[in-house]
């Protein structure tokens, strides 16, 4: 079968089975399967798949049938220009996320204490799954000090490697822990985190896909979502330097509990995305 028909039996069998953007996961998966990029699958209509990639492809799309991401089927997902190594042990970076990153770059231009204000900056990155916050602020705050915890071993081996593929492993010390478990006596100038923070009465609000192939403690926090976050905001004001800061994603739905368990902190401000819901949460000790 040629390129142009199979992609367009793709698209056909995923509107038939009701995933969400047919022709983009057609697309990806075909990209995937042949190893080019888009242009190709578009400058070559007439090519003809082997029975070798026909079959890969045809598995492809049955696991984006079933329900699995195409980041876990492909193994790959983009996040602040970078091409990260995702798996089923880690939650996929999502764009929204990225707010947390455009967060930290801003305030890390205000000096945090008179005695810091010519030092690199020491951050630590809670509950850093793929190492998307970790990399991105590596990239972008060259001088820095990083840091990056998660309780999952198996996330830690993920983030390392996404480390080694965009050469920052020198940079970032990873450690298994819980929240910020062994650094109490730390002086960090920012503590970041997208912690788990949807509640359990929130589930059938949660995409099927998220639900049931996304890691759960990675979504779930407990009953009502700001179980993980409540532990976060006093051991991080532990952690930091006097106007240090910490900077979480959060949701619209736990916004004003988290501004409430914040209310000790000066600065305190919750930033919308860009649907304008609120999205991350920042507080100055």
């Amino acid at each position: 079968m040629q390129l142009k028909q199979t992609l367009a039996s793709a698209v056909t069998r995923l509107s038939a089975e009701h995933v969400p953007s047919p022709r983009m996961n057609a697309e990806l998966l075909l990209m995937f399967t042949l190893d080019c990029d888009r242009a190709c699958l578009y400058a070559h209509p007439e090519r003809e798949l082997t029975g070798d990639e026909k079959a890969r492809y045809d598995a492809a799309l049955a696991e984006r049938v079933r329900g699995v991401p195409a980041q876990y089927i492909t193994g790959h997902q983009e996040f602040w220009g970078m091409d990260l190594i995702v798996a089923p042990a880690v939650l996929i970076p999502r764009p929204e996320t990225e707010h947390v990153i455009e967060t930290v770059l801003e305030l890390a231009t205000i000096p945090a204490a008179e005695g810091r204000r010519n030092a690199a900056h020491r951050i630590v990155d809670v509950g850093t799954g793929s190492g998307c916050i970790a990399l991105a602020l590596a990239k972008e705050l060259r001088p820095a000090e990083i840091h990056a915890t998660d309780i999952s071993p198996a996330a830690l081996e993920v983030a390392r490697a996404n480390a080694a593929r965009h050469q920052l492993e020198s940079r970032i010390q990873f450690r298994e822990a819980d929240l910020l478990a062994g650094f109490e006596n730390n002086s960090f100038d920012f503590i970041v985190s997208n912690p788990p923070y949807v509640g359990e009465s929130e589930v059938d609000e949660v995409q099927l896909e998220v639900r049931k192939f996304e890691p759960r403690d990675a979504v779930f926090a407990g009953p009502t979502g700001v179980e993980v976050i409540a532990r976060l905001i006093p051991q991080a004001y532990a952690a930091l330097s006097p106007g240090g800061w910490l900077v979480m994603e959060i949701s619209g739905t736990i916004a004003e509990e988290v501004r409430r368990r914040l209310r000790d902190w000066n600065d305190v401000m919750i930033r919308p995305d860009l649907q304008s819901i609120p999205r991350v949460a920042q507080a100055r000790k």
